[in-house]
């Protein structure tokens, strides 16, 4: 292990002799300790002896230069510093159902798991709460001409409609819209507040009369849906394709007046849907608004006919993880000696809430249910405790310490010793130290079996890609399909031995308590679990709240899809709200009175890169022109990435803008490029849910004092970089 990051520390070669050296020394000796031994030519029996004990010497020196490293370590463990288990990817697993159920409940526990292939074994995420499916009740319909953030006088329509079966509707066609619908006009579905709808996946069914064009693009409705999430409006429209009223539009090329037509919407509302109170009304609350319109979506010349509307539950997400519960697991049978360790048949072992158990079952009596602690320095010698290297998945109970007696006892001795006569004065027997016993925890008995549960899993790879978790390891009835309709974010390796070691002065300055920025930054990464890459403490702005810090934080991604030319997008980095109410809890127990702590995330800007090269003549064949067009988008995905980015590779550097000239230097250092031509650069930015490319070079990109760049492949977007190679004629004309 190479300890050349940490410069404070001193040299950790006690002893910098080679085996050159102390040869070339007992070849100095020799005339002084044996002057007739003149022979010392490489073929003397004497020579090959010097040569073998030059050489035993030099592996005793290269393991005394280890001292200085084990000692380091030794360090590490008498300050209790343990290597942190993987840290489990976490996503939202949604469930839809085959029928219609009043109420259906998906227990807490429920594995879906990747398709397992030849080379790849599965991939299982388990759902951590249980997924209650209830049936929602529409108490309001509100329209508003205006929509804003807060809504304000709304129209109550309710009164036109009536209950019909499971919906609600109306003895005349219904107007959603003014007769001349313009941007801005809304309609709200209030929705009783006594039925919990959030995560859940709603289909509202509308049925309108045929052959009334409302003038819209059926393929690019110009509208939008929204739920209240207690903040903001969330857009909870996936997709296109699940609304299959093309816009309130249904099929206007029936030609029959009569004709009734009906479509759904499926809405996937936000993990978080309070019961919102505007203008007088209260319930959980979903929007439609028109959009501004376009040449690709045109507006509404007239306000779509509604004749009903109808609300179920189709479905709902729940958030899971990637780890495994093993359950009652037999570790082994106890020797009734102490110091006992055992080793988990899989590890790493998951930090859990509640799950981890460890049971002693003695011989006759009743099972036991033992207590974890951080260390046994407490421990009573009846206290039921152990401790777990969650790492190692080793299990180890309370040792037994031999130590001398205090030092007050053997100060009173002495004293006592000088005081008394000559003949009274114990004997030197008496004066010897005595030894204590002390046991730290107790002991299971002998021949007790010991049984565990716990969860394992966690890893980068548990970072898979959106709609890759499809097949049910646990049956449930009613479920039709499951997936994950965005990619798991935040699973992240073990700790390796480097980084505990870099993390020794930090810990050390900040003694877990955040006072300063630096302090913040720290403990926000270790309340995170490995599962927070970056952090870092905002300077105090004008506008910001006294007393408050907010702390920028870049959530772990897969860095594997750099190595397969696709980089990271930017919706891999988000900080989901089980991650912020872990690093949040974390923080609140250790800063200050009066303190309040934010998590915000950067503001990501992309970056595509369109480059011209020219190649060596030793690459003028198609496979080596392909192979330097991936090693140029790969290396280009790679610099231009929060994780891995930036010239020292450790991320792009907040507020850090891009110039040609760093592309330049990138492709410098890869072989086979022989000529640089034209490097562009083309921003790309987020508008609502989805993110577009501008169309027009910049000469430099620059994302703001609290800005990141990114680069990711999307064919869609087309937000990948462009590699051109150019002939030899074209280079030189450049």
């Amino acid at each position: 292990m190479n300890f050349d990051f940490l410069p404070q520390l001193p040299s950790s070669r006690l002893d910098d002799r080679n085996f050159d050296d102390l040869l070339e020394e007992c070849l100095l000796r020799i005339p002084r300790y044996c002057p007739e031994w003149t022979d010392h030519n490489v073929s003397d029996p004497g020579i090959t002896l010097v040569e073998l004990f030059a050489w035993l010497t030099d592996q005793m020196l290269m393991r005394f230069n280890q001292i200085p490293r084990k000692n380091y370590v030794a360090f590490l463990e008498l300050l209790g510093i343990r290597l942190q288990p993987p840290t489990p990817a976490q996503v939202r697993l949604t469930f839809y159902l085959s029928t219609h159920l009043l109420e259906y409940t998906i227990p807490c526990g429920t594995e879906v798991a990747t398709e397992r292939t030849e080379t790849q074994e599965a991939i299982i995420f388990t759902t951590d709460r249980d997924l209650v499916i209830a049936q929602p009740t529409i108490k309001h319909i509100l329209s508003a001409s205006d929509a804003g953030d807060t809504p304000r006088s709304l129209l109550d329509r309710t009164e036109q409609w009536h209950h019909q079966h499971d919906g609600l509707a109306v003895t005349q066609e219904f107007e959603l819209f003014p007769q001349k619908p313009q941007f801005g006009n809304s309609f709200y579905l209030v929705i009783e507040p006594n039925t919990s709808l959030s995560g859940k996946v709603l289909a509202i069914a509308f049925t309108g009369a045929s052959g009334t064009p409302t003038g819209i693009n059926p393929k690019h409705p110009p509208r939008s849906w929204s739920a209240w999430d207690g903040e903001s409006w969330i857009e909870v429209l996936l997709q296109e394709a699940d609304d299959t009223t093309n816009g309130f539009s249904f099929d206007e090329n029936t030609g029959d007046d009569s004709f009734e037509q009906s479509g759904d919407v499926t809405l996937h509302l936000p993990e978080r849907l309070p019961v919102g109170s505007f203008d007088g009304y209260k319930g959980h609350w979903i929007r439609c608004t028109l959009n501004e319109s376009s040449h690709r979506q045109p507006g509404y010349a007239t306000s779509p006919r509604i004749k009903t509307i109808a609300m179920r539950s189709v479905g709902g997400a729940v958030q899971a993880s990637q780890w495994v519960l093993v359950e009652e697991e037999i570790l082994g049978i106890s020797n009734g000696k102490p110091g006992q360790s055992f080793e988990v048949e899989t590890a790493p072992i998951l930090e859990s809430l509640g799950e981890e158990q460890l049971l002693i079952l003695p011989l006759g009596k009743p099972a036991e249910t033992w207590q974890k602690v951080e260390d046994f320095a407490e421990s009573k010698p009846h206290d039921l405790h152990y401790v777990v290297d969650a790492l190692t998945g080793t299990i180890q109970f309370g040792p037994l310490i031999r130590e001398p007696q205090t030092l007050k006892k053997r100060t009173q001795a002495r004293a006592s010793l000088q005081q008394a006569p000559p003949a009274e004065q114990l004997s030197d027997q008496n004066l010897h130290e005595q030894i204590v016993e002390q046991q730290y925890g107790a002991i299971p008995p002998r021949g007790a079996e010991i049984m565990f549960t716990y969860r394992t899993g966690g890893g980068k790879q548990g970072n898979v890609q959106a709609n890759t978790l499809r097949f049910m390891k646990t049956a449930i009835p009613y479920v039709d399909y499951v997936t994950n309709h965005h990619a798991a974010v935040n699973g992240a390796d073990a700790e390796s031995l480097e980084k505990a070691v870099l993390k020794v002065p930090q810990i050390l300055r900040s003694q877990d308590r955040a006072v300063t920025a630096a302090d913040f930054e720290v403990l926000t990464l270790k309340g995170s679990g490995g599962a927070i890459a970056r952090a870092l403490t905002l300077p105090t702005s004008a506008n910001q709240t006294a007393g408050s810090v907010s702390v920028c934080v870049v959530p772990q991604a897969n860095t594997d899809l750099i190595d397969l030319g696709r980089g990271i997008a930017p919706d891999n980095f988000d900080l989901n709200s089980a991650l912020r109410d872990l690093v949040l809890n974390y923080l609140n127990e250790r800063r200050l009175l009066g303190i309040q702590v934010q998590l915000q995330q950067p503001n990501y800007v992309g970056v595509s890169v369109q480059a011209e090269i020219t190649l060596e003549p030793a690459y003028n064949n198609p496979s080596a022109q392909a192979e330097i067009i991936h090693k140029v988008k790969v290396a280009l995905y790679r610099y231009l990435n929060p994780l891995t980015g930036g010239s020292d590779m450790t991320g792009w550097a907040f507020g850090r803008p891009l110039y040609p000239s760093d592309i330049m230097v990138v492709l410098q250092q890869i072989a086979g490029i022989q000529y640089l031509g034209a490097i562009l650069l083309f921003p790309i930015q987020k508008n609502g849910e989805s993110w577009h490319r501008q169309t027009t070079p910049v000469s430099y990109i620059d994302p703001g004092s609290l800005g990141l760049l990114c680069s990711w492949a999307d064919p869609q977007a087309r937000t990948g970089h462009s590699v051109n190679i150019l002939t030899e004629q074209s280079a030189m004309r450049i």
